[in-house]
């Protein structure tokens, strides 16, 4: 399994939040920061413990890369793009 890094949509499996997919926004030693463009905007991330996270693998590329460059990321953008993630009926 590789590195969560930014930009990876991961599943919450812990808290309040459970069950729930976000997109990491920052990476620090053992803890990321996550968002989601609803409840958790993109200016006030959840931060959370890496073990309470599981990677989906999938990355939102032009997400990442936004992040990664310092270009402005919407909240909407972020909220579209986890969408088919999010659906209540799976």
């Amino acid at each position: 399994m590789k590195e969560i890094g930014i930009g990876s949509v991961v599943l919450s499996t812990q808290g309040r939040d459970k069950d729930m997919y976000f997109v990491v926004t920052k990476v620090s030693d053992g803890v990321v920061f996550l968002a989601d463009g609803g409840m958790r905007k993109l200016n006030a991330p959840k931060k959370k413990n890496v073990k309470h996270v599981s990677d989906s693998g999938v990355v939102l590329e032009n997400i990442a890369a936004k992040l990664t460059e310092g270009k402005k990321v919407f909240d909407s953008e972020v909220k579209s793009a986890l969408r088919q993630f999010n659906q209540p009926n799976q």
